[in-house]
């Protein structure tokens, strides 16, 4: 495997030229799903949450704890959309994130955020109007608008991309450490 693959394991997102009701039902769905798929595949690791997911990656644990404050900001993100006029977002370094204390915590913290946060998250898409959906914000990072059809995709395909690492790195035994 290259760099990439081990980086990109599900591919890159790519948005649809057309978004169905159905194509949306199946990305709040893998939202939806994200928490409980986490802990399955994580309810017996210890030692192993140190694993990398490909040479100089974040491990287990810091992707645990990534999608936790990725999502945070993500909800917060779709709720500025949902109540005001086409806001800039501000973004965050991930990478600095990563690195702070509070990502020695026991997984668990995390785990039960995303459970209570994705809960929230997805009542509130699946009870969106199409005018909601079509809401924007605007990535300064990015340089882009999007509408938040787009980013239910962008965050469905976020959270099937890090469970993706979780299972490459356990797949790879810490093979990267």
């Amino acid at each position: 495997m290259n760099i990439e693959q081990l980086k990109y394991p599900i591919g890159t997102f790519q948005n649809p030229p057309e978004i169905t009701p159905d194509q949306l039902k199946t990305w709040t769905k893998n939202i939806a799903d994200l928490p409980v798929k986490i802990k399955n595949l994580t309810k017996d690791l210890s030692e192993e949450l140190s694993w990398q997911y490909r040479p100089e990656g974040w491990t287990i644990k810091q992707v645990i704890h990534h999608l936790a404050d990725s999502h945070m900001n993500s909800i917060i993100r779709f709720k500025i959309a949902l109540t005001e006029e086409d806001p800039s977002i501000r973004g965050y370094d991930e990478t600095a994130w990563a690195e702070l204390d509070d990502y020695s915590c026991d997984i668990h913290l995390s785990l039960i955020l995303l459970e209570g946060l994705h809960h929230r998250w997805v009542t509130l898409i699946e009870n969106f109007t199409e005018n909601e959906f079509q809401k924007t914000f605007y990535h300064p990072e990015r340089k882009k608008k999007f509408t938040l059809k787009t980013a239910v995709g962008m965050y469905a395909w976020h959270s099937n991309h890090h469970l993706a690492h979780i299972e490459q790195a356990i797949k790879f035994k810490g093979k990267f450490e």
